[in-house]
């Protein structure tokens, strides 16, 4: 019998419906999935998804409970458990940075007292960044609402992920440095088998192929014969347009071609210039190069 291949996602929020609609679109044709789903199946068992804490998703690929887990690079990174980070989207972008009390009269991380306390759910990530200060910082785990501890006085300074800086503001804190970038990332266990990399590599296959064509479109139109050349100078497609003749009709070609979606108002205004005609514009959904 074929292997499952396991993938945890987190269990809820944007990012999980995110990651959960681009699986469906690249083809896993998955069972209805409610609010309460805790793993459901492909229809053909091929893959299994799995929805737990986006901070767990690494502890359950390091014990053999899921094979692939998408979490953002930030927590990886925290949980010091050795993984294979194949994939990186441009979705889920934060920055992890140090803020404290906008009355603190301090803008450099280096003249923060020594004796320092710091709040944060990225406790690993605190410890090495202080200690490669040379601060002497006492650092407690909290895990939610970071944000509001030092207004609490639990605390002097945050380490705390935004991704645009307003929730911190709106506690009066200020960034004093970036630790670093993150964003959503697919990582696998060190030891699949050949069968689950074979699954796997055709998962990003899907994937891509549907990232690919989200920003792009499909362009068809009716071209004279002695405008052909023009046409490829201002629509080159992914190489150049696919051009075919029309039945019966020596003068004009149709032409096919993949074009930005930014790019489709000034296709059409420089086709018809030339003497296009119908011309249709088609979404994509998957593009394999």
């Amino acid at each position: 019998m074929s292997e499952i291949l396991k993938i945890a996602l987190p269990n809820k929020g944007r990012l999980s419906q995110k990651i959960y609609d681009l699986l469906n679109s690249a083809g896993l044709n998955l069972e209805a999935k409610d609010e309460r789903s805790l793993k459901i199946n492909t229809k053909d068992n091929k893959f299994q998804l799995i929805f737990v804490r986006a901070a767990d998703i690494p502890n359950f690929l390091d014990s053999k409970v899921a094979d692939i887990g998408f979490t953002g690079r930030d927590i990886v990174v925290e949980k010091e458990i050795d993984l294979d980070v194949i994939k990186e989207f441009s979705f889920g972008k934060c920055d992890m940075v140090v803020a404290i009390p906008e009355e603190m009269n301090i803008e450099n991380v280096k003249d923060l007292p020594n004796n320092l306390r710091v709040a944060t759910s990225f406790p690993n990530i605190a410890k090495k960044y202080f200690e490669k200060l040379g601060k002497n910082a006492k650092v407690s785990e909290i895990m939610g609402a970071v944000e509001i501890t030092p207004s609490l006085g639990f605390c002097d300074c945050v380490i705390d992920i935004t991704s645009t800086g307003t929730t911190l503001k709106s506690n009066r804190l200020k960034i004093i440095d970036k630790i670093l970038s993150s964003s959503t990332v697919l990582v696998k266990r060190k030891d699949l088998d050949e069968e689950k990399i074979a699954k796997l590599n055709s998962l990003i296959r899907a994937l891509d192929s549907v990232l690919d064509a989200k920003d792009k479109k499909y362009l068809m139109a009716h071209i004279p014969k002695d405008k052909l050349e023009e046409v490829k100078k201002f629509l080159p497609g992914l190489s150049s347009p696919t051009v075919m003749p029309l039945y019966n009709d020596e003068n004009n070609f149709v032409i096919h071609v993949v074009v930005d979606s930014d790019e489709v108002f000034d296709a059409i205004d420089n086709l018809k210039k030339i003497g296009g005609g119908g011309i249709l514009v088609l979404s994509i959904n998957q593009m394999v190069k």
